[in-house]
């Protein structure tokens, strides 16, 4: 099933991965707003195989008729929701009988960014739909946006990056301000810092002086890092002291969006996603975008 939204050559939909689950139906709603703020088509997949051969069986345990839980009507339904939501956004869905992290990692290399939703439809689904979740975003060539957090109407009007290893040409720092410029938002860029271990903050002779000297060290990775900042962007430096997922989860309590990057090796064979981003995937208070910065 497919339907068909006359695009401008050359645009980039952002793309949601759909299965009918409320998470991701959330996600949709995230996504027309993004696409609207974007001003890029919204394209809507349902991809899986499974839904082929046990439709039936889910359709029995949840007491309901084969025809609501097929995968036509769970896409045609997340479209009707994205355009009652933002009746201006080109919309289209298609439904495809592939695994869906192979379907949405493709649809990545065409896209502006990738959405999804936490999780699935309970039980077993929902464990796979959460790698799916964690395959595409260690995967994909493009952003990828898990949508979390409560989803009411409160807006902080910010966005939190936060700056890992020194680099000056941060694929994760452009995808922020690009966002906090879409929201007219403030953006914290954020560099977490940690004192070694052998440096005990008890010891006479390590209190005060080695941690401003981690910390002035951290300010200086920022400095690097923003050197080259529009000044279009209200933008606030911070350094904190503590592990960087842990400041981060932080940060997420008052953040629309969090950015982190995650480093893609061409070469490399597994999942390309590193402890900081996958901590805050699972545990953030707010969508999560993981940018992928390459090698």
């Amino acid at each position: 099933m497919k339907e068909e939204v006359v695009r401008a050559e050359g645009e980039h939909p952002l793309v949601v991965g759909v299965d009918g689950s409320e998470p991701s139906l959330r996600a949709v709603d995230w996504a027309a707003d993004e696409a609207a703020l974007r001003r890029v088509p919204l394209r809507l997949v349902y991809a899986s195989l499974w839904e082929w051969y046990e439709s039936a069986a889910l359709a029995e345990d949840l007491g309901k008729h084969s025809e609501q839980v097929m995968a036509e009507d769970i896409v045609r339904t997340a479209a009707q929701r994205a355009r009652l939501r933002q009746a201006g956004v080109s919309t289209s869905a298609d439904v495809v009988a592939e695994e869906p992290e192979y379907a949405l990692v493709r649809e990545g290399r065409y896209a502006t960014a990738l959405v999804l939703g936490t999780r699935g439809r309970g039980g077993i689904a929902e464990m796979l739909l959460g790698s799916v979740s964690l395959t595409v975003a260690a995967h994909a060539d493009c952003p990828v946006i898990v949508v979390r957090g409560s989803h009411d109407d409160r807006r902080h009007g910010r966005v939190v990056v936060g700056i890992g290893e020194k680099k000056t040409d941060s694929a994760a720092l452009r995808f922020a301000v690009q966002e906090a410029r879409l929201r007219d938002a403030t953006l914290d860029v954020v560099r977490a810092w940690r004192r070694p271990a052998h440096e005990s903050i008890a010891h006479p002779l390590f209190s005060g002086g080695p941690a401003r000297l981690h910390e002035e060290q951290a300010a200086d990775v920022l400095e690097q890092a923003l050197k080259d900042a529009p000044t279009d962007v209200d933008l606030h430096r911070r350094t904190v002291e503590g592990p960087a997922r842990r400041v981060l989860l932080a940060a997420s309590h008052e953040a629309d969006l969090l950015v982190v990057g995650a480093r893609r090796a061409p070469q490399q064979i597994g999942l390309q996603l590193g402890s900081v981003a996958h901590g805050v995937l699972h545990h953030a208070a707010c969508p999560v975008a993981v940018v992928p910065e390459r090698l």
